[in-house]
């Protein structure tokens, strides 16, 4: 097994995306994922490494089984359409599958019986009975979503089954305080039925080891699952749901069916199988081979069972434990979640109507680090990083000579381009590295960098002007080669992002962009093709025209609390009620302003104050070994475990404060108006600890 930046034999990769729910479309947010596995995997084919991408919708549960009832269809008819819609959404932003299949499939069937057997032969599995909540209208139990009741802690309304938004106190839905169903409004029953368990504790050990040991997931994970699960026993896990239930029937337990997050990371491996039954292959030589890597891509709100319990049963089973688990985090637009109401909440198929899906493959590039915070979409920037980045300096490369190398051709030698190509060979290890690493920001970024030293020689030779001189064809001809080879070395790069260009690039090249080491050694002695339309600039009324479709008015499901309705027609009009709170400070000088020294900090450790009601004590890396310590009123707002490795900005130079729970040394810059309305405030994932903030 080699790095995608070394020089070793080609690796045997197997990428998964988490199973899409077959309730509904695809949105923006959801294609963060998908744009994420669907980059890395088109760069480790261009390194040369086998890589297979397998995904299928995730098919099972109660919610597929009411909106069929309410729709009047069956379920399968249901999934089936729901399919077609995400495989059209995929295509249409040029994500491309191996095999895409279902989990309500034969051969997720086999394997979950397979599974199954191997947690019972080793003594995981125990029966007993459970309380459960039952909607006596619908005539099904209830999952902790289909209930709403008022806290038993706080006394909050409107809560969840499980835990409180309020107070974040867990608890059974049968303790909730006048609990009513939100399939019917019924008023739930209580109920006992016979439920199945596998018994994780018995896995600890092997769990921990296996997260905790800093090669599968990223250190905050790691840090995540260690606070909140592994330094006490591990719950029993329910693996059971008593009929009514869409999904698959235990066999050896009547009137059961297996819980969806049982039959769903199986089907994983169901949709390898299918794929290894069309092309000839064997199952065991990508799920029960140590030579093989397996990587899953997540979203950060299902960390839980892909680190605990799926490596649980994959161990149990013989099946190949993730070589790495890549999580990512959430999508905001404007800072804020997306809104309906506002617009910002866009299915895939609206986007496509409007704007090309190359676009946001590489605004979310530029955005994606390999940690997890939120990216965040803000419109402005991406009109203004597509026009600049991609228009203003990449294309322009192409459309400013190819018209004059299509009459006469490149070079048979490289001209003198003042150690520029060079200088982009030599980048191509770097940009690997943070590819390989899902640091597709600083990827882009040092692309960019590329771009930018290359266009002023096209400024500076002028090809516009050397083409109206018939004497000057030589001269003309060698700074098209130049440009050129720039742009196809841009191109390679870019492809993984930008499959589309790095296609248009080949068809004008006569050079089909298939291996990274085409970036190595420029292209001579050839004829171009006639220079076809690449990327047009993005429309701000493009823009607004896709949000103005996708508004949709307010309702209780859709508004969030306190969410201020848009003014006019301009969805990004925001509140003006922060300004009135806290009212402009007095202006001051930059003489001021630069006294303050604001820098990019990591949290690398964070724990509670004790004896402080509002307190956290936060241990913040400036680099190296530069360490501070601050406390931040932020206890309301976050818990200590999910702030270690986070980037934020720290107030550098303030003078320390004794307190009586310890020396302050800092300050953390967070907004909002206190309590558990506090947000930290976050760099990109490209910024590094140390970084000054201007």
């Amino acid at each position: 097994m080699t790095s995608a930046a070394g020089d070793g034999s080609p690796r045997r990769i197997l990428v998964t995306a988490a199973l899409p729910y077959a309730n509904g479309p695809i949105h923006i947010g959801h294609l963060v994922e998908y744009i994420q596995t669907d980059i890395w995997v088109r760069f480790q084919r261009l390194r040369g490494h086998r890589t297979l991408f397998v995904c299928a919708d995730d098919t099972h549960g109660t919610a597929i089984m009411l909106r069929a009832r309410k729709e009047g269809r069956s379920e399968v008819d249901l999934i089936a359409d729901m399919q077609a819609s995400h495989l059209a959404d995929f295509g249409g932003f040029d994500i491309q599958f191996d095999n895409y299949g279902s989990t309500n499939s034969d051969e997720n069937y086999r394997l979950c019986r397979q599974f199954w057997e191997a947690l019972r032969a080793a003594g995981l599995v125990t029966e007993r009975s459970v309380r459960q909540l039952y909607d006596p209208e619908a005539g099904t139990f209830l999952a902790d979503r289909f209930v709403l009741g008022t806290c038993p802690v706080c006394q909050a309304s409107d809560q969840y089954g499980d835990n409180c938004d309020k107070c974040s106190a867990t608890y059974s839905a049968t303790e909730l305080i006048n609990p009513r169903s939100t399939l019917s409004s019924a008023t739930p029953e209580v109920r006992d039925s016979d439920h199945l368990f596998v018994e994780l504790e018995q896995l600890h050990d092997f769990l921990e080891d296996w997260t905790q040991n800093g090669e599968h997931l990223q250190p905050e994970v790691a840090n995540y699952l260690k606070g909140h699960f592994l330094g006490e026993p591990l719950r029993d896990w329910d693996i059971s749901r008593p009929a009514p239930y869409f999904g698959f029937e235990i066999p050896d337990s009547p009137g059961n069916y297996w819980y969806v997050w049982f039959d769903a990371p199986i089907g994983y491996v169901a949709s390898t199988s299918q794929w290894c039954e069309q092309h000839g292959e064997r199952l065991t030589d990508w799920w029960q081979n140590p030579d093989t890597e397996v990587h899953h891509f997540i979203g950060k709100d299902i960390t839980y069972f892909h680190t605990l319990f799926w490596p649980g049963m994959l161990r149990t089973a013989g099946f190949n434990l993730p070589t790495k688990v890549h999580i990512h985090g959430f999508l905001n637009v404007n800072g804020e979640k997306m809104s309906k109401s506002k617009g910002t909440f866009i299915m895939a198929s609206t986007y496509l109507k409007h704007l090309d899906p190359a676009y946001l493959r590489y605004y979310f590039a530029s955005k994606l680090g390999p940690r997890l915070d939120d990216i965040d979409l803000s419109p402005s920037e991406f009109v203004a990083k597509v026009n600049s980045d991609l228009v203003g300096k990449v294309v322009n490369l192409a459309s400013r000579t190819a018209k004059f190398a299509a009459k006469l051709g490149l070079a048979p030698d490289y001209p003198d381009d003042g150690g520029l190509f060079e200088r982009g060979a030599q980048a191509g290890q770097a940009i690997a590295v943070a590819y390989e690493e899902c640091d597709y920001a600083k990827a882009m970024r040092l692309i960019m960098e590329l771009a930018d030293q290359a266009n002023p020689f096209v400024e500076n030779a002028q090809p516009w002007v050397l083409g109206k001189d018939p004497g000057r064809e030589a001269e003309l001809r060698d700074v098209c080669t130049v440009a050129l080879n720039l742009f196809r070395q841009l191109a390679v790069y870019l492809s993984p992002v930008l499959p589309r260009l790095a296609q248009q690039c080949g068809e004008l090249l006569n050079d089909e962009i298939r291996d990274w080491d085409q970036s190595q050694h420029p292209l001579l002695g050839v004829s171009v093709n006639k220079f076809k339309h690449m990327l047009k600039r993005v429309k701000p009324e493009d823009l607004q025209a896709m949000i103005d479709e996708s508004k949709q008015a307010p309702t209780d499901e859709q508004s969030s609390a306190g969410e201020a309705p848009a003014e006019g027609n301009d969805p990004w009009n925001d509140s003006a009620e922060p300004l009135q709170a806290e009212p402009l400070a007095d202006t001051c000088t930059i003489d001021d302003f630069v006294k303050v020294d604001l820098r990019v900090a990591r949290i690398v450790a964070a724990e509670h104050v004790p004896e402080a009601r509002k307190l956290l004590k936060l241990t913040l890396s400036l680099g190296g070994d530069v360490r501070k310590n601050v406390f931040a009123g932020i206890k309301a707002a976050y818990e200590p475990e999910a702030l270690v490795g986070r980037l934020v900005v720290c107030v550098a130079n303030l003078a320390p404060r004794q307190m009586k729970f310890g020396l302050s040394e800092g300050m953390v810059a967070a907004a909002g108006p206190g309590g558990a309305d506090v947000f930290l405030l976050a760099p990109d994932s490209g910024a590094r600890p140390g970084e000054r903030v201007h």
